[in-house]
């Protein structure tokens, strides 16, 4: 019992840590909209309001013809744990200031919100109707999808459902191929019960700052779509769509270079311009990036929770310095640490733009 309750410690640190990405300034919540995984934005304009219940509304629909072509509007999916509109005060947490710097650039740029800590099948279903109402608003076809962690695979779900509306999907730092931080933590708490006690206590904790949990949420349906088994399970069932572009990153941190893990026949020319770059981890960070790296004597490169051969997936534009936190502006824009002239902001930006010369 000692064993499972100190799991579930851990599992509960995790859980905050993952995506404790904090506020930002007050802003008006859907002024514009942001990007999840994919390429494409556009200068398309406006917003979308959520329904009271977070389900982003009832969609509606497009013009009988003319739905608008590319460049798309973009679409950024949120992580586990991750949140839009904190308590309902307007603010933007997980993607730090990314929204408004695009949107300064002229992309229409969506950030829609989803269960912060279900199954990628829950949450991409979610997703989904999100994504219906953004095109009903803008009267485009599609959307791309920029998607950090989890996001990637709620992404994915939403290209095999419905490939007739995502143009793209790029992820940052998923979990393709599992996690061995998620195999841990089902040890640590193997016991079904301590496993319900850790959803009544995320629930109790959530349900006062995140409109859109429900009854149904549960982390460890997250935790066991990581686990080695789930993960071989949801990419059996959620294969890639054909004619959606699928392309990822991977993160590496502590001081790491990237070796065979990072390496790529097409690397992004503003990735590759880094690969002598070396990244601090974040002291929130540094036990499991020691889990992920191999122990003494072997490295292998992670951002802190995902490691970069499991990151891997479509074309793989290779691996950015940058730590889990780093890679979406946490925590509160801070630098990405001593040393490292990688900049978050430029990043998001110039995949937009790679994505635009795909003629997305």
């Amino acid at each position: 019992m000692s064993a499972g309750l100190a799991g579930c410690a851990i599992l509960a640190s995790w859980a905050l840590l993952a995506g404790c990405g904090a506020a930002e300034e007050q802003l008006e919540p859907w002024d514009t909209g942001e990007v999840i995984t994919g390429a494409g934005g556009g200068s398309a304009s406006g917003g979308w309001e959520s329904a009271a219940d977070g389900s982003g509304g009832t969609g509606g629909g497009w013009p009988s013809s003319a739905k608008l072509g590319p460049p798309y509007p973009i679409v950024l999916a949120h992580g586990f744990f991750g949140f839009e509109d904190f308590a309902g005060a307007g603010y933007v947490s997980y993607f730090y200031n990314v929204k408004q710097t695009l949107a300064e650039g002229n992309e229409a740029v969506f950030t829609p919100s989803v269960d912060p800590f279900n199954s990628s099948e829950y949450r991409g279903a979610q997703l989904t109707a999100r994504i219906e109402q953004i095109l009903a608003e803008t009267g485009h076809e599609k959307v791309n999808i920029i998607a950090h962690s989890q996001g990637g695979l709620d992404a994915r779900v939403v290209a095999h459902d419905r490939p007739d509306l995502v143009a793209s999907v790029v992820t940052v730092a998923t979990p393709h191929l599992g996690s061995k931080i998620a195999d841990i933590a089902l040890q640590l708490v193997a016991h079904e019960r301590l496993q319900d006690v850790l959803d009544d206590l995320l629930n109790a904790i959530g349900a006062p700052l995140y409109d859109q949990i429900g009854e149904e949420t549960s982390v460890f349906a997250s935790l066991e779509q990581f686990s080695t088994p789930g993960i071989e399970e949801f990419n059996a069932r959620y294969t890639d769509a054909p004619g959606v572009f699928y392309a990822s990153f991977g993160g590496r941190t502590d001081r790491a270079l990237g070796g065979s893990d990072c390496t790529t026949l097409a690397p992004a020319p503003f990735v590759a311009q880094f690969d002598d770059g070396l990244d601090p981890v974040h002291p929130l960070l540094s036990l499991t990036e020691t889990i992920l790296d191999g122990g003494f004597g072997e490295s292998i490169p992670n951002d802190g929770l995902v490691r970069a051969r499991d990151a891997r997936w479509g074309n793989f534009w290779g691996c950015l310095p940058a730590d889990h936190f780093d890679e979406i502006g946490q925590l509160f824009g801070q630098s990405p640490g001593e040393g490292n002239t990688w900049l978050y902001i430029d990043f998001y930006r110039a995949v937009i733009e790679r994505l635009r010369q795909e003629g997305l």
